[in-house]
């Protein structure tokens, strides 16, 4: 075992005293060493129970024969630390969380791992950080919550409280009404209830195999969600056990496994921060994966389910009753060739025998393949001389008047600045609103956008004005939102130059967003470019800008200089 290294050999009575210090036995130093890496914290809504996951976690170890050892990484909740500079540490945290999964694991040699994540950043930072480790691990997230509901029933979750905010702004919804929605968006703990970045990525665990059937669908802290983390606990301590490399974190998640998870997203129109973590992801598992191949696998998928944001009366929860995310792979398998159906499940078994016989139980959730929302999938990736090295959009939120646009550039050197401009008017039907200097090294940090784009929706404007940026969306945006634009403004690109005034087109189907000015005056205002530079006085920032990649790469950290 590779825990032997700190626990075998007469050289290691000293490790070993320090481990009987903690309350090991003789009869522990014979079993596998499992690690616990959990997220607990008391500010996310979907952490604070995690402490009591953790402790069931810890018993099914010591029941199944193996020795947990918990410990934990930090976290940043998203929709706290949105519309102000808090959340320029969110997409750093990633690296954080990753670099402390490494750090503890290797320094203490732990043979296997299981993942308690659950949240935002925090899934892809523990991905990231296991990988690097490379022993076999497991992935059991604390669910989503709930939808909540107003008085006469409707369904509501965070990212109607963002929009209700647009609309009070407007005159549209009174003090009463726009209370009643902060109290009852989110009834409850668990990740927000609708397809936002954290249930993606938790759904996305399953269909790369490092969790098990039900990790992104099952309710947080029910019987069934309990039962599935004594479960996914039980199956650590087993693969720990057999030493078989082929469980390792790398032979699992490989690039069937990464391809797999690009067609689940499609499918279900997942957040489009999926694409910034996917791709840091293949790079952390030594995948050269190419951007442009996203583009082949949406115009093959099928996008079958729509899920909060997309349509505001379908939840996670909904999903499970309908059949989860086995359903919708087994929906999706029907076309031949599109998922890797060979690749292996952290559970032993193939992606075929997963989903075998798993049909859709509520076609109106998850819909056939003939009948779907759109023959391609609900993600898409944008190219042109505005995106040399692309832009994603969520086009399974996009209005289909929207799909193909042309607009009047109204432009902002920062989101603080959009904010004001939105709220007071600035912005009309017919307008592009560009946002700069945000992405990973301009911000720095590619702050989450759901402010501006919630409150476009809010005013009216959703199906009449888009939104391009070189930062990111969160996964309850919604509208016409190109996001993740390469290069950025920071780096010098053409998002940089644009002018108030300048046309920009975008067409979703054809993958394409230009801006319709010609070279000419391109280079003249290259020459005259003064950049923006937005002050950072945080030491960990400043860190970060200076390593950070753009969001083609992943916005992954530069180990070379």
């Amino acid at each position: 075992m590779r825990s032997d290294t700190i626990k075998k050999g007469f050289d290691k009575a000293p490790h070993r005293s320090l481990l009987r210090a903690t309350g090991l036995k003789d009869e522990d130093f014979d079993k596998p060493f499992i690690g616990v890496a959990n997220s607990y914290i008391d500010i996310i809504p979907g952490h604070f129970f995690l402490h009591e996951y953790g402790e069931i976690v810890k018993e099914a170890i010591r029941e199944a024969g193996g020795v947990p050892f918990v410990f934990n990484t930090i976290g940043v909740d998203d929709g706290i630390a949105m519309g102000h500079d808090g959340m320029l540490y969110s997409l750093p945290s990633r690296e954080i969380i990753a670099d402390s999964i490494e750090t503890v694991m290797n320094a203490h040699k732990l043979d296997a791992m299981i993942c308690i994540p659950n949240c935002d950043k925090i899934v892809p930072g523990m991905i990231m950080g296991a990988l690097r480790v490379n022993v076999p691990t497991i992935f059991v997230s604390g669910g989503p919550m709930a939808a909540g509901h107003k008085k006469d029933g409707t369904p509501i979750d965070l990212a109607t409280a963002f929009e209700a905010v647009g609309k009070h702004a407007e005159g549209k919804m009174t003090d009463e009404e726009l209370y009643e929605i902060e109290c009852e968006a989110c009834p409850s703990g668990g990740s927000c209830s609708g397809m936002f970045t954290a249930n993606s990525m938790n759904t996305l665990c399953e269909a790369m195999g490092i969790a098990l059937p039900g990790n992104g669908t099952i309710l947080a802290m029910t019987p069934e969600r309990i039962e599935l983390v004594k479960k996914a606990a039980r199956r650590v301590v087993e693969l720990a056990k057999m030493e078989d490399p082929k469980y390792n974190m790398k032979n699992v998640l490989n690039e069937k496994a990464i391809h797999n998870a690009f067609v689940v997203d499609m499918a279900m129109g997942g957040s489009s921060n999926t694409v910034l973590h996917l791709l840091a992801i293949a790079r952390e598992s030594d995948i050269e994966y190419k951007i442009e191949n996203i583009n082949k696998i949406a115009d093959k998928v099928a996008h079958i389910s729509k899920i909060s944001p997309s349509r505001y009366d379908v939840h996670m929860d909904d999903v499970n009753s309908a059949g989860g995310v086995n359903a919708v792979m087994c929906e999706v398998s029907k076309r031949s060739g599109l998922l890797n159906l060979d690749a292996l499940m952290i559970t032993g078994e193939t992606l075929a025998e997963r989903i075998e016989g798993c049909e859709i139980k509520d076609d109106d959730v998850i819909r056939t393949n003939e009948n779907a929302y759109s023959q391609v999938g609900g993600l898409s990736i944008l190219f042109g001389n505005l995106a040399l090295e692309g832009a994603v959009v969520k086009t399974a939120g996009i209005a289909a008047g929207m799909r193909q646009f042309k607009g009047s550039a109204i432009c902002f050197n920062s989101q603080d600045k959009a904010i004001e401009g939105i709220m007071s008017h600035k912005v009309k039907a017919g307008d592009v609103v560009v946002i700069r200097y945000e992405g990973p090294k301009g911000g720095p940090g590619m702050q989450e956008m759901l402010a501006p784009t919630a409150l476009i929706q809010g005013m009216g404007l959703g199906e009449s004005v888009a939104l391009i940026t070189d930062g990111r969306f969160s996964g309850a945006t919604k509208g016409a939102s190109i996001g993740h634009v390469s290069p950025e403004a920071a780096e010098g690109g053409l998002i940089a130059l644009i002018e108030d005034g300048d046309e920009i087109e975008l067409d979703t189907d054809a993958h394409l967003l230009q801006l319709n000015v010609d070279d000419a005056t391109l280079a003249e205002r290259t020459k005259n470019l003064k950049p923006y530079k937005n002050e950072v006085t945080s030491k960990w920032l400043k860190r970060y800008q200076l390593l950070v990649t753009n969001a083609s790469s992943g916005a992954i950290l530069k180990t070379e200089l």
